[in-house]
Parts: structure tokens; sequence; C-alpha cells
């Protein structure tokens, strides 16, 4: 069983796309043949990241965007649209969880940015993928970077806690909207990866997670693998839901062990 589609032709969207999971992404998707676009609000990042992807002869677009705009994420869609024709894949990755506070001690305008991001952001992408792929005869597909913290309770984690749930719903309610119009929507559970994003968690020194060695977390490339299986008929009995990388039946679905 091959673990890699072949991608060729396709367009993707990578949100968050210039650090991490989402570099990880767009490099891998790329790698399998897919135009990617990448979205963040680090430019120079994300050109240089472009730039490289391209020398190594894939192709990719840098389109600098604030997720937490819903009209410069209407622009980005737009702008893959008439440049690419059509819009395959939405990956819905850009996502915050600094700074990490217990309740009490929360900048209440902070742990409003977060939501910005998190769930507003997610919302945007949602909304004006779906508009776009309802006018595609072979729809699309849509994943929203989810995370165990939907599930769970954890101290100083309340805005992210809360707007992972938020995301789960969102991605339950949207495969009920649209899966009738060839549009897929998954949410992706990777449990802790090896980004920037642990520096931070280990850096608070708030509950367990914080307490994790760096060998626990898996790599940002097992996460792009596993975003690349989810544009694959194998993955339709995740519709709706989270696939969860934490699980030893979700590695050996994407060919990774351990």
């Amino acid at each position: 069983m091959t673990h890699s589609p072949d991608l060729s032709g396709q367009t993707a969207i990578i949100t968050g796309a210039s650090r991490g999971i989402g570099e990880a992404t767009a490099r891998h998707l790329a790698s399998l043949g897919a135009h990617v676009f990448l979205a963040a609000r680090s430019s120079v990042a994300l050109q240089n990241l472009a730039d490289e992807i391209t020398q190594a002869g894939g192709r990719a677009d840098a389109i600098p965007t604030d997720v937490t705009d819903a009209q410069a994420v209407q622009k980005l869609v737009s702008h893959v649209i008439d440049k690419a024709g059509r819009l395959d894949l939405m990956v819905n990755n850009a996502g915050r969880i600094d700074p990490i506070a217990r309740i009490a001690d929360s900048d209440p305008s902070a742990w409003s940015d977060v939501i910005d991001v998190n769930v507003k952001g997610v919302f945007y992408a949602l909304h004006a993928a779906i508009i776009a792929m309802s006018k595609q005869d072979s729809g699309g597909t849509i994943v929203n970077i989810s995370s165990g913290a939907a599930n769970s309770f954890l101290e100083g984690w309340s805005h992210y806690c809360a707007s992972k749930a938020a995301v789960q719903r969102l991605t339950g309610v949207a495969h009920k909207e649209v899966h009738g119009l060839g549009i897929r929507v998954f949410g992706l559970s990777p449990g802790t990866v090896a980004t920037e994003m642990q520096e931070h968690i280990r850096a608070s020194g708030i509950n367990p997670v914080s307490q994790l060695t760096w060998d626990r977390h898996i790599s940002p490339e097992w996460v792009a693998k596993a975003v690349a299986y989810l544009t694959t008929a194998r993955a339709d009995r995740w519709l709706g839901s989270d696939f969860s990388l934490k699980t030893e039946e979700g590695r050996a679905e994407i060919g990774m062990a351990g």
C-alpha cells in the first residue's frame, strides 16, 4: 500500500505556512506534485520557503495573509482560483497558544486574540473554501488542524482548549452541511509536535505537557504525511471527525511506526 498520493495538478492552501507543521506540510505536498499557496503573516519567511520549494522543483506561491481578517482570507482564496483555476485542498493550520496563563492571570485582550486566530480564522477559511469548492465538479478537501486539547481540561490553556473544541465542532457541522457537495472535511489531531509552540509550552511550566521531554514529540513531517493521507479515499471513514496520530492505528495509516 502506498502512503504518498500523487497530487500532481492539484492546488492547496496552507495557512500558518511559515514554520512548523505548516512549513512541513507545504514542503511535503509540493513534493507530491501539488501547487502550494503559502499563507501567513510573515511575508519574508513565506517567500523564502516558496523560493526553496521552487528551487527544489516544486510549485509554490507566497501570499501574506492575516487569517483574522475575513476579507483577506476571501482574497487569498480568490487569488488561488484566479491563478490556478481551482482549489483542491485547504489546510487550516494557523494557530496560537501563547500567552499561556491561568484564567485569573490572563489578559482578556490577548485571550481574545488567540480565539480570533484559532476559531475565527478557521471559520473564515471554511467559509471561503466551501463557496469556491462548491462551484467545482470534483469538490475538494478541507483539513482543520485540531488537538487533543479539544477534549481536555489543561491548566493555563483555557483559550487553546476552548478554541480547539470549537474547531472540532466546526469540522462536524461543515461535514454535515457540505458532504453532499463532494466536499470532504476532516479534523487532524496530531498530538504533541516538535515545533516552536512546544518551546512556548515548556517555558510556561504550567500543566504536565510542559514537562514532556523533546523526544516525546513527533516530527512535523508526520503531520504533513497525515494531511496527504486525508486527501485519499482511504480516509473517508474519518469524515467529519478528528483523525488522530496519537493512536497506533492512525500512525500505521500514514506509514509511520511507534
